[in-house]
């Protein structure tokens, strides 16, 4: 492994539990642990996976006009998020595609922001770059950052403070855990219940410990981390979605908050606002993002072409695994808008093969965030 590549906070832990480790994003990641992916990934759907999301960038945003400042660099209504709860955004550019996926929380005094690994060094200098002199961007380096998921996440959380169990999908909170000071939210990316929970890098070892001392518990790698999202439909940044992709072609339209849309009281304002406003008042984009399920028991990996019926191009796979949850291959990616429609057959290409796949409603797998 390169002595280039950082380390969480939590990297002897995963060697200890046999994680095998992998470059990602710039860091030393686990994979897989002793149990694999396929059952890493039933383990957490049936009881509480526990990822190590450390090498997430963690920021907070300081001064009165925080939100007001963010808002104008996103399509997303920040300026009445209210305290505690916690908000899905996109990084737009002046083209209208995505430049990062990241939450955004409102705690009051400040907002803490998580962007994606890979993003985070361009999504810092494009903060500092547009952020107005009286908002101060704080680099958090000192916290690691946890994702307890699956349907015992709450009971074991609880555990450690039985407050957790009330919170709903998007609420986030400082809280004790255990005698450690934690900021959670009731989120994740698995589509399971769950929560995010940053730590102090000090405490992270002795903390997932706590956690891993639950019989329900079991460390999750990435290989699971994306056959779980990928199951629910949830986009991985550089990969499903890019500068390239639009939130319109994207199938990202929940995302776009009312306010910001034309009609809204703010309506734009943020970049490639026009672009983006024009697409959803026309529907005049040429490409879309869809769910696919393969009709054979072949997965499809990103990269693979499709063809229509007619054995025409018409598309590309940006994510595919085999589903262990769904019990068959599912797939997402972008096809010309004829194609992108529920039911169509198309065509994948895996080493001369044209495999048959359908356009499907996603999620594949329901999602079973808790809204109390």
């Amino acid at each position: 492994m390169s002595q280039d590549l950082l380390k969480t906070p939590l990297h002897d832990l995963h060697i200890e539990m046999g994680g095998k480790m992998v470059p990602f994003a710039g860091y030393e990641m686990p994979v897989q642990y002793a149990l694999g992916v396929r059952k890493e990934h039933i383990h957490c759907r049936d009881n509480a996976g526990l990822f190590d999301v450390s090498h997430m960038g963690q920021l907070r945003l300081h001064g009165e006009n925080a939100a007001k400042a963010l808002e104008a660099l996103v399509p997303v209504d920040i300026i009445d998020l209210p305290a505690g709860k916690q908000r899905y955004a996109l990084f737009t550019n002046e083209q209208g595609g995505l430049m990062d996926d990241l939450m955004v929380t409102n705690f009051g005094d400040h907002l803490f922001v998580v962007v994606n690994a890979a993003c985070k060094e361009q999504d810092i200098a494009h903060l500092q770059a547009n952020l107005p002199a009286d908002v101060t961007l704080e680099l958090i380096e000192d916290r690691a950052l946890l994702a307890l998921q699956g349907p015992k996440a709450a009971d074991v959380l609880a555990r450690l403070n039985p407050a957790v169990a009330d919170m709903v999908f998007m609420d986030a909170a400082m809280m004790d855990l255990g005698g450690i000071e934690c900021v959670v939210s009731r989120s994740g990316y698995t589509g399971e219940d769950g929560y995010e929970i940053s730590v102090s890098a000090d405490k992270a070892d002795a903390f997932a410990r706590s956690l891993l001392a639950n019989e329900e518990v079991e460390w999750i790698g990435l290989g699971a981390r994306d056959s779980l999202r990928l199951e629910c439909g949830l986009c991985l940044y550089g990969h499903d979605i890019d500068t390239t992709t639009t939130p319109v072609e994207a199938s990202l339209l929940w995302a776009i908050s009312k306010p910001r849309r034309a009609d809204g009281e703010r309506a734009g304002g943020f970049p490639g606002a026009d672009i983006i406003l024009d697409q959803i008042a026309t529907k005049d984009v040429s490409r879309k993002r869809v769910g696919l399920i393969g009709s054979s028991k072949a997965p499809v990996r990103e990269g693979a072409k499709l063809f229509d019926a007619d054995d025409n191009e018409i598309g590309i796979v940006t994510s595919g695994t085999f589903g262990p949850t769904k019990g068959q291959p599912v797939a997402m990616g972008y096809v010309a808008i004829a194609s992108a429609v529920i039911g169509t057959e198309v065509f994948a290409e895996v080493r001369g093969k044209k495999l048959p796949m359908t356009v499907e409603k996603m999620p594949f797998v329901p999602q079973r965030y808790y809204r109390g």
